[in-house]
């Protein structure tokens, strides 16, 4: 007869000394009990029994808690989930004080650049620019910052931060440090290992995997911050579904299978076209899923691209199981910089040969249009998008 498993003593990490692989799908769950469900249920209530911590659905939920409690273990912080990747973006950004000043990547998410904005009209906040590639710059910015903001890969020039020379330069400056680390996931990199202060996850891409959910999380290194992000979402309303919650968490479970599949294709597929000669460049930093290329001819020909394919999904979201593409540039918000041509490429799960083969005659279709070409001019973006 064999003993069963005992539970984890008072204060004791449960998944301490388990691989990521084993946390994602065990983290999250509830007790083993006889008869007891092996996944947390879907909770539809609004109001809950006096006498609890929860007490009304705007403070908690038992659906939120699970995901919560898996994505902060992965990440190694306390976990609060919000409505949106934006709605977490801006409880980080309510933390800098009116007249305060924030240091921000130069490419970031066009929704992040638009907070900035906003903050700098209604708050009268400064906004520092630079490139997150030189932590020498990053350092000089971060004197007198409030809040230095990374994306590490950006979206979607694919940068690279160094995160751990970051960590010093904003510890030493006083100012509280948040990645946005939805483009590598937990599994790639852990920003609070690196001294990072918060964590950001638009958990509707890669956390949840099947482009069915819209949700947004911030992890904190520590229990104050978790308390000041909790107020943020409890007075600003940005809530959580409970049915949106327990799917992320399902697709969570498969997070490390997804992104082993996806980074392999990606690295593929940034192998074959890198000297294709209708590319003027391929951008990938070697891990990840998303592959950033250039196409010759520039928006037009990018937007026949995009607009021709058979496998690939032509969408503003990235991180699911289906590989998708998008021009960047067509998002007024865009920063310049980005090249007009640039496509960015969510690689996905599908067989690499036919990803490549219909990638290949799209960029075919490109430079030979004929008398099909779409009418790119015909499809404006409204002014205020902002795609993800």
């Amino acid at each position: 007869m064999h003993d069963r498993p005992q539970a984890p003593r008072p204060g004791e990490d449960p998944h301490d000394g388990l691989h990521p692989e084993t946390v994602a799908v065990h983290a999250g769950r509830p007790p083993r009990e006889p008869d007891g469900p092996m996944s947390e249920p879907v909770h539809l209530a609004s109001t809950f029994h006096a006498g609890g911590p929860t007490a009304y659905g705007r403070y908690g939920n038992p659906s939120w808690t699970a995901f919560e409690e898996a994505l902060g273990a992965l990440e190694g912080g306390d976990c609060v989930a919000f409505a949106s990747g934006m709605g977490a973006i801006s409880a980080v950004l309510a933390l800098v004080p009116t007249g305060g000043t924030v240091v921000a990547p130069r490419h970031s998410y066009t929704g992040t650049i638009g907070l900035l904005d906003d903050l700098v009209q209604t708050r009268d906040v400064s906004v520092r620019f630079v490139d997150v590639r030189d932590a020498d710059a990053v350092a000089d910015a971060a004197q007198g910052a409030d809040l230095v903001w990374v994306e590490s890969p950006t979206n979607p020039a694919l940068e690279v931060a160094d995160l751990g020379a970051i960590g010093r330069a904003a510890r030493e400056a006083g100012a509280l440090f948040a990645v946005d680390n939805t483009f590598a996931t937990p599994l790639l990199q852990r920003p609070l290992e690196s001294g990072a202060d918060l964590v950001v996850h638009s958990a509707t891409k890669s956390i949840s995997g099947h482009s069915d959910v819209v949700l947004g999380a911030v992890i904190a290194r520590d229990a104050a911050l978790r308390d000041r992000i909790i107020t943020r979402r409890s007075l600003g309303g940005a809530i959580p579904g409970p049915l949106d919650a327990f799917l992320a968490l399902r697709g969570l479970r498969t997070l490390p299978v997804r992104l082993e599949r996806a980074q392999a294709n990606a690295r593929e597929l940034a192998a074959r076209f890198a000297d294709h000669p209708s590319l003027d460049e391929v951008r990938y930093p070697g891990f990840g899923t998303i592959v950033s290329i250039v196409v010759a001819g520039g928006a037009d020909a990018a937007e026949r691209v995009a607009s021709s394919t058979r496998v690939w999904v032509h969408s503003t979201s990235l991180g699911g199981v289906e590989s998708q593409l998008e021009r960047r540039r067509r998002w007024p918000a865009e920063a310049e910089t980005i090249p007009d041509g640039l496509i960015r490429l969510s690689v996905g799960l599908e067989h690499v040969d036919d990803l490549a083969r219909d990638l290949e005659q799209a960029l075919a279709h490109a430079t030979d249009p004929g008398d099909d070409a779409p009418d790119t001019a015909s499809k404006p973006v409204p002014p205020a998008a902002a795609g993800y």
